[in-house]
């Protein structure tokens, strides 16, 4: 059995993820029955009964022996609104969309491309048919992410660059703008809800194109047009838009976030408006994802 490995940038080295229901997203897209139910899984109605019930109040006993398998450093987070430290969230959905504590996690200025979400991220110069993330091939070509609805805006992101920032459950859940800017266009995608883990990606190359997603066309300040498009999954009960998606936005502010289960953040740009880190092209390249802290950098402005 293979282990998922990503690359740590703060520790500097490779690391193997300890995956939240490992065993079952396994089965679920390894074993010849499981795959034969993975489609009934991945139907929504089923992820979002799951979902419903991490708003029980019975879920909140699920929150300390998560916070203890996973070593969240739970001290850098903010209780739910109107509660204590000492009994933060009333159930596992309050806790999974958790807020950092001002100046946890501050946003890269300027030229530099702040991450827009906590995740591990793939991420590639030139948005072609033979990267690797796990699968070659993977549809992320603009015409398949973004839908009919989006189809004028196909051209433009031809041949940019391309992030996939892939969120575990243990992670935080909410995303953010990476720059100021204005929303041009912004539409739901309704499809599937499988796993977005590589293992399941393995399975199945075109999730990322059949699961539901909703997409938004950014203008931005300092990097063009991006579209930046939310990738539902397995468990997740909702993608929720908290920003007015009809309203400016500023670099930082927070766009949305997704309810209980791991999700992913595709971002697409034009050509010659900015360009990968160094490290997480690299490792993107060798098929390796980079862990990325929210608002550090993933790249910069070509000048």
């Amino acid at each position: 059995m293979d282990n998922i490995q990503f690359f740590n940038r703060y520790t500097n080295k490779l690391e193997i993820e300890n995956v939240y229901g490992g065993k079952w997203v396994r089965w679920m897209y390894e074993n010849p029955v499981g795959k034969a139910l993975s489609e009934m899984a991945a139907k929504p109605f089923i992820s979002k009964i799951y979902g419903n019930l991490q708003d029980s109040p019975s879920s909140k006993k699920k929150v300390k022996p998560f916070i203890k398998d996973f070593s969240i450093q739970i001290d850098e987070f903010l209780p739910q609104e109107g509660r204590e430290v000492s009994d933060p969230y009333e159930s596992f959905n309050q806790f999974f969309i958790r807020k950092f504590k001002d100046g946890k996690r501050p946003f890269a200025k300027g030229d530099e491309f702040p991450a827009p979400c906590e995740a591990r991220y793939f991420g590639f110069n030139q948005n072609t048919e033979d990267i690797s993330l796990p699968v070659k091939g993977a549809f992320l070509k603009p015409k398949d992410l973004l839908g009919n609805a989006g189809s004028s805006f196909f051209k433009n992101f031809e041949n940019g660059p391309v992030v996939v920032a892939r969120l575990c459950p243990v992670d935080y859940h909410r995303f953010h703008y990476p720059d100021d800017g204005k929303i041009l266009k912004h539409y739901p995608e309704t499809g599937k809800l499988h796993s977005v883990n590589p293992i399941a990606l393995k399975s199945r190359a075109d999730i990322f194109i059949t699961n539901e997603r909703y997409v938004s066309i950014l203008e931005t300040e300092n990097f063009g047009k991006i579209a930046y498009i939310e990738v539902g999954a397995t468990c997740v009960g909702k993608i929720y838009q908290s920003h007015n998606l009809d309203s400016d936005y500023n670099r930082g502010d927070e766009k949305g976030y997704f309810l209980f289960g791991g999700s992913t953040v595709v971002l697409l740009g034009e050509p010659g408006f900015w360009e990968l880190s160094q490290d997480l092209k690299e490792n993107s390249l060798n098929g390796t994802e980079t862990y990325i802290r929210l608002g550090d950098t993933i790249g910069k402005k070509i000048l």
